[in-house]
């Protein structure tokens, strides 16, 4: 049964990893985006290759479910439909890749979109595109994982209060991970192996959101706004500095 619940970890992984649950979905939460690249990272460190991003996918499903369902009332309702349909599109082509893209790649890319919508005013396609949303981070998510800043750089575009903020990208990420884990089960990939963990996981998740949605009701606009900047920046530098490094070893390794 123990063995179950940590999925052969050991318990010193697996509560390492479910402290980690806790504190990524109270940063979300608190700030509206940043818990899923802290998540990931730490699954990428301790999880067998394989099992990180089909995990990730179905954990941060739990996660924006639960904080979705907190904040329904203030969803910004008129994106979900093309999001999903663009969702639908993106998640399908994705699967049907055998050649992975090179995460180097898509990580540099994730990066500089995320910059260019900090540094710069987005046109107005950008405020009507969510099935464009939808679709290129749907298919970016089946083979980097980390998506989140991506859409929240799209519902940024969007100028929503900050409780409407983290309510419809909560939401627009419930439905892109369960799109993925769907897509993931198709493949064949036995999330049965990992059911224990995973649901201790997601109980801790909603534990942080509850936590974090006290801190997003108190602070105020301005400051959740230089919050949401500084930890999107935070990630694009880290998003182009290990993709530009990866790109940069590739022909290193090549050579010699």
């Amino acid at each position: 049964m123990a063995e179950a619940l940590h999925a052969g970890l050991g318990w010193p992984v697996a509560l390492t990893i479910l402290a980690v649950s806790f504190a990524s979905s109270f940063i979300t939460a608190a700030f509206g985006i940043g818990g899923g690249a802290v998540m990931l990272a730490v699954l990428a460190t301790l999880l067998p290759a394989p099992a990180i991003i089909p995990v990730h996918g179905i954990v941060q499903f739990g996660s924006n479910i639960g904080r979705a369902a907190l904040l329904l009332k203030y969803l910004h309702l008129a994106v979900v439909g093309p999001f999903l349909g663009g969702a639908l599109i993106g998640v399908g082509l994705g699967g049907m890749f055998v050649v992975q893209l090179d995460p180097a790649v898509i990580q540099v890319s994730v990066g500089l979109f995320i910059l260019w919508s900090i540094l710069t005013t987005p046109p107005a396609f950008m405020r009507r595109s969510g099935a464009v949303a939808g679709g290129i981070s749907s298919f970016l998510t089946m083979f980097f994982g980390g998506t989140g800043p991506f859409v929240a750089a799209y519902v940024k575009t969007l100028k929503l209060d900050r409780l409407a903020h983290v309510s419809t990208h909560s939401t627009l990420m419930t439905i892109q991970h369960l799109l993925k884990t769907l897509a993931f089960g198709l493949l064949g990939f036995a999330f049965s192996a990992w059911a224990g963990l995973i649901t201790l996981l997601i109980v801790f998740g909603f534990l942080g959101t509850v936590a974090g949605r006290h801190v997003l009701t108190r602070i105020d606009e301005k400051r959740f706004r230089f919050a949401l900047n500084l930890i999107l920046t935070v990630l694009a530098a880290r998003l182009i500095y290990a993709g530009g490094m990866a790109l940069w070893a590739t022909p290193q390794m090549a050579g010699g």
